[in-house]
């Protein structure tokens, strides 16, 4: 995802929080892809089953670790 991508999903992201549409808000932002370092840090604090069923854009985690990375 281009980093112009990255800024259109955020600034609708940041109208709907204005908007007070948090339950969108939330949706908006998992189109973004998390990043890896954030992944990484998660898995080891929360476990990889909270990244499972996150629903998170994890195409630059896989990019990075592999497609395997969470069931290791």
């Amino acid at each position: 995802m281009t980093l112009d991508e990255k800024l259109v999903i955020s600034n609708r992201a940041c109208e709907l929080w204005q908007a007070g549409d948090i339950k969108a808000y939330r949706a908006q932002m998992k189109k973004m892809p998390i990043p890896p370092y954030l992944a990484k840090v998660l898995k080891e604090k929360v476990g990889a089953d909270i990244i499972k069923i996150g629903g998170w854009d994890l195409s630059e985690v896989e990019d990075e670790f592999g497609q395997n990375w969470l069931n290791t």
